[in-house]
């Protein structure tokens, strides 16, 4: 790539750079009655010309917010590069807000016209946009069948291409690094979400530093498979403005459900997901080769454990271990390749915490994973490991030109470009995050010998035990969660004298438990039953077994309803919101002391 992203003014500018270059390619990929459809580089740039035109001609202006409702989709992209390049800032919101959720947004943001995907999103958008205290114009992609027009301009996606077509020459602002590009709304996890404001600058340091992280790689013709939602900060930065800056095609996945297929389907040369993904993956691998059985699953599991000892201890296989590791190579991980597509060059996790069996799983099959550590306040990548070297209990060395400083309490303190204006309309809370130009992360780590840095905990999330120890608790939350007879779960202790555990226990084990014990099958019944709950105070003693007294999980609380993004337990990124979560369950947390 000829184009210094260093001395790019904007986004628009870096995308306009790149449509010229590759024009006719294929670059942004959907289905559409069952097919894979492209769309071109040029043609993706005449898309939005004429949206920003369109969005000109509806009366928005350079500073002005643009709400972005919608799945993953060529669409997304246009929307959002028209809306930066008249100078106006991107508002995504996710596509699991609720009515309130999306009423938040718009009146914190203030947003002047809202671009929404789907009949069934535009409903919900529609009666936020109505309770509003500005109500927005709205474009949509998929309009509803309305019987009456609700009192709020409802513009057809075509009817707004249209209009910018017709709309003759448009002068588009010149756009600074230091103009404000987006406002992501964080994914809540602590209470109210607030506004972060990213510059062109922030983002575009995020860019170019992934492109140096990555270039090793090659990065020649790659191919992306976007996942999760792009109203996320990540996914925004490394499965949308990254691919776009170094040409790559982006193909939007399905949903999860299509997510296997997609990948055959696709063929992705990267992938960036966050551990829940990768940890249901490995979940899944493995029950399948259970269930397969025989000489087949004494190959894979041979493969699993060479694999695994030749990354922890290089060059301690002997020789006919080595020989057998590459005979398996052919045998067992091109297959498990296969499953990815067969062209993966590497799987980059980040958004939370990886754990270091799940990373050394994928390692020890052949398939490179990289953890990436960062937050939306950052744009959001702070640091990630690198194609050379993956040391997978740590999040890697810094981007390029990135400073970061472990403070006296241990907190990680992050300064450079990538870093956030602000929150909007919070000037309390980020002069509180904000201090003398370094970002204070809420996060604990320290630098091992190499420069890679290493997440201990959130600050926020630390326990405090009643003895004045502190403990990590989704490191414990990380173990529990592989074992097979555990789905999700949360341990809570602050000013305790030990932990105690909420636990989700996983559906299929529950079923194939209910029948081998010829017992009834209901998450709700089993919770309440003894013999169910020995069988997971099994799995939590294989747990406690690793970890040291002040860590052990003491008591635990079976629960049957999952967290999910629907009741507010998680996040849109797979993230517990353990404020919501205690509000539920609190009280019979507490009373597993008594």
């Amino acid at each position: 790539m000829s184009l210094d992203l260093k001395s790019c003014p904007s986004l628009p500018y870096l995308f306009a750079a790149q449509a010229k270059r590759l024009g006719g390619r294929p670059f942004l990929w959907a289905k559409r009655q069952g097919d894979w459809r492209s769309l071109s580089w040029q043609n993706a740039a005449l898309e939005v010309a004429h949206l920003a035109k369109a969005l000109q001609a509806l009366g928005v202006e350079a500073g002005d917010r643009v709400m972005l409702v919608s799945e993953s989709r060529p669409e997304w992209f246009v929307a959002d590069m028209a809306i930066m390049t008249i100078g106006a800032i991107s508002v995504p919101a996710y596509v699991t807000n609720t009515h309130a959720d999306h009423a938040h947004v718009l009146n914190d943001s203030g947003a002047r016209l809202v671009i929404v995907s789907t009949p069934a999103l535009t409903e919900r958008v529609l009666r936020a946009a109505l309770s509003a205290r500005h109500n927005p114009k709205i474009i949509a992609i998929e309009p509803p069948d309305l019987d009456q027009n609700p009192g709020i301009d409802l513009i057809r996606w075509q009817d707004a291409l249209d209009l910018g077509r017709t709309a003759g020459e448009h002068v588009f602002p010149e756009l600074a690094r230091t103009d404000t590009a987006c406002l992501i709304y964080t994914s809540g996890t602590g209470g109210v979400p607030k506004g972060v404001m990213l510059s062109h600058g922030a983002l575009l340091h995020n860019v170019d530093g992934a492109r140096i992280l990555l270039e090793s790689l090659g990065l020649d013709d790659e191919v992306f498979l976007s996942f999760l939602p792009l109203s996320h900060s990540y996914e925004h930065t490394a499965g949308l403005l990254f691919p776009m800056a170094i040409g790559a095609q982006i193909y939007f996945c399905e949903g999860v459900e299509k997510l296997s297929d997609n990948m055959i389907e696709a063929s992705p040369t990267i992938m960036t997901a966050v551990p829940r993904l990768y940890e249901t993956l490995r979940g899944r691998i493995l029950k399948g080769v259970e269930r397969t059985g025989g000489f087949k699953q004494t190959l894979f599991m041979k493969a699993l454990d060479l694999g695994s000892r030749a990354y922890e201890k290089p060059g301690s296989l002997s020789l006919l271990g080595r020989l057998i590791n590459v005979l398996l190579e052919r045998l067992v991980r091109d297959k498990v390749r296969a499953r990815f597509g067969g062209r993966l060059k590497a799987l980059v996790s980040g958004g939370a915490p990886l754990n270091y069996e799940v990373g050394l799983f994928f390692t020890a099959l052949g398939l490179r994973i990289l953890q990436g550590y960062g937050q939306t306040e950052s744009a959001p990548v702070i640091s990630c490991n690198t194609p050379l070297r993956s040391k997978l209990h740590t999040v890697g060395p810094p981007l390029a030109e990135t400073e970061v400083r472990i403070a006296e309490d241990g907190e990680i303190l992050v300064r450079g470009e990538l870093v956030m204006q602000g929150y909007w309309n919070h000037p309390e809370a980020t002069a509180q995050v904000l201090q003398g130009g370094w970002l204070h992360t809420g996060d604990i780590g320290r630098f091992d010998e190499d420069g890679y840095l290493q997440i201990t905990d959130r600050k926020k999330d630390i326990i405090v035990n009643s003895g004045g120890d502190n403990i990590s608790p989704q490191r414990i939350e990380g173990l529990l969660t592989l074992e097979p007879e555990i789905a999700q779960a949360m341990v809570h202790g602050d000013k305790r004298p030990h932990l105690v555990a909420l636990i989700v226990p996983d559906e299929e084990f529950a079923k194939s438990w209910a029948q081998a014990n010829q017992a009834p099958f209901s998450m709700e019944g089993l919770a309440e039953n003894p013999a169910f709950h020995k069988a997971i105070r099994e799995a939590l003693d294989r747990v406690n077994k690793g970890l040291s007294n002040i860590e052990k999980v003491r008591r635990f609380l079976l629960v049957p309803e999952s967290f999910t993004v629907a009741n507010e337990m998680m996040t849109p990124t797979l993230k517990i919101r353990r404020h919501i979560i205690r509000k539920t369950w609190g009280d019979r947390l507490e009373a597993l002391y008594e």
